[in-house]
């Protein structure tokens, strides 16, 4: 074992992924007995309590079980989780207007409730957020202030918390100061005031399939078309596919969320990325970037963002902190590019400003160096719920079916049986207290009829593994 150095992983954490890296190549086997703790102690030259640590990390993403009075064993190879699903059929590319609106009011009406099992909301839950340290935030933003939080907020946002929202970009290769950042009210405001910015009503403007319902919701109510481009479940869009249809449309901006989609959870890679910023700075179409869940990767690195290939502003990147850090406070900025003016102006015009007090708290939280140091335990969390869930999946559900692989966000795509009515299966799931998102609702057209997106934002506890033997049962049965 080498010796830790500075800004490395814990001991523990670097020998349980030696050892999940031996069980992904099958060089131990499911079912094969691991090394006694004393044996991993001896083997690595760490202490018996780090061995434990290494083998609790691995058995709490259900890679392997202990038996008792016999030790250690393989439980689980990702390589038996179910196939992909597949990329949507393209239909006849046709710009429609939008109308999804009654179904998604039905669907999440009951987001609140507390005896439910819930794999609708990809938000995380109170558990997994740092709530003591975030009110402390808060109390210090009133001592603090000199008006007692009362005052109308700077329109564009408070300052120091547009300062350390611009430091947060340098995480993904961005370079930019408090004043190319306004702050919203969450991340759908970001949304709607870059789209009232770029376009006007009648327009049409391209958009993934599937896609978070709550972008065909902006597009509705603004009364723009959308044109739906098919999402591949692994690389998200082909800007290939994006320049032949700019040839046959008149597309005035574009909507996408390359890092971790919602509800397909693909990642662009760089190199896509980096085409599709080219191909809309050469026809000069503004690219609204969505990029709510970057912060929360899997991985060791986090996923560039299209905006750090953008050199002349036609990039206007949104983001938010209701994924990672508070819900309920409603921060979130844009960096408008050469939008910026417009997009300050429609702000004024539509909020005044934001309020005072939780940014003020944002922007102390951020500040002292928390907010890191919680999405290192964040992402650890969903890493292992996503596994724990795609296991559950491999359980419970009939063997066709087919589940993504997300390296990062908050949910997975269930594709099920040609024949199964995922709103069908939605209304069913309710009499026994659980709430699925059907796949109708992330597609203009009514497409995924067969498709659910579950989220893993829940800890992995029974009541969630009986949740997913219930929805495991009903389509068995409505499969028939």
């Amino acid at each position: 074992m080498k010796k830790k150095k500075p800004g490395d992983d814990p001991i523990y954490l670097q020998v349980a992924e030696g050892l999940e890296k031996m069980i992904g190549d099958e060089t131990l086997k499911i079912g094969d007995k691991l090394p006694s703790v004393r044996m991993l102690s001896e083997e690595y030259g760490i202490s018996m309590g780090t061995a434990f640590q290494a083998y609790y990390h691995l058995e709490g993403k259900g890679l392997i079980e202990s038996r008792p009075k016999s030790g250690y064993y393989v439980r689980f190879n990702l390589r038996r989780l179910p196939g992909l699903p597949h990329k949507a059929v393209e239909p006849e590319p046709v710009a429609t207007e939008v109308s999804v609106a009654e179904m998604i009011t039905n669907v999440f009406q009951r987001t609140s409730r507390e005896d439910f099992v819930n794999f609708s909301v990809a938000a995380p839950p109170i558990s997994l957020l740092p709530a003591a340290k975030l009110n402390k935030s808060l109390v210090h933003a009133l001592r603090a202030s000199r008006n007692h939080g009362l005052q109308y907020e700077h329109s564009q946002g408070n300052p120091g918390l547009r300062r350390q929202l611009a430091l947060l970009a340098f995480h993904w290769g961005g370079k930019y100061a408090a004043e190319d950042v306004v702050v919203t009210a969450g991340c759908m405001e970001a949304l709607v005031m870059c789209l009232k910015a770029t376009t006007q009503p009648g327009d049409t403007v391209a958009i993934e399939n599937p896609t978070y319902f709550g972008i065909y919701q902006v597009i509705e109510s603004l009364g723009l078309k959308a044109l739906e481009i098919a999402v591949d479940p692994l690389t998200g869009i082909d800007p290939q596919q994006l320049e032949t249809l700019l040839q046959k449309f008149p597309i005035k901006a574009c909507v996408f969320v390359p890092t971790f989609s919602n509800p397909m959870g693909s990642c662009m890679p760089d190199e896509k990325k980096k085409a599709l910023v080219q191909l809309i700075t050469r026809h000069q179409i503004p690219l609204i970037e969505d990029d709510i869940y970057g912060e929360m990767y899997f991985g060791r690195h986090r996923p560039r963002t299209c905006k750090s290939f953008d050199t002349e502003g036609w990039v206007l990147y949104c983001s938010s902190l209701s994924k990672s850090l508070a819900p309920g406070y409603r921060i979130g900025w844009i960096i408008p590019g050469r939008f910026t003016k417009r997009v300050i102006q429609l702000k004024m015009m539509h909020t005044v400003s934001g309020t005072t007090l939780t940014q003020e708290a944002i922007a102390h939280f951020l500040s002292i160096g928390r907010y890191e140091y919680h999405l290192k335990k964040l992402r650890k969390a969903l890493h292992t719920q996503c596994l724990r869930y795609q296991q559950g999946i491999l359980q419970y559900f009939p063997p066709d079916t087919k589940v993504s692989r997300p390296q990062g966000g908050f949910v997975l795509w269930v594709q099920l049986d040609r024949q199964l009515n995922a709103y069908r299966l939605y209304r069913e799931a309710l009499k026994h207290n659980v709430s699925v998102a059907p796949g109708q609702v992330f597609s203009a057209k009514g497409q995924f009829g067969n498709c659910l997106r579950l989220s893993y934002a829940r800890p992995w506890d029974a009541e969630v593994e009986e949740a997913l033997r219930i929805l495991g049962s009903l389509i068995r049965k409505m499969s028939k």
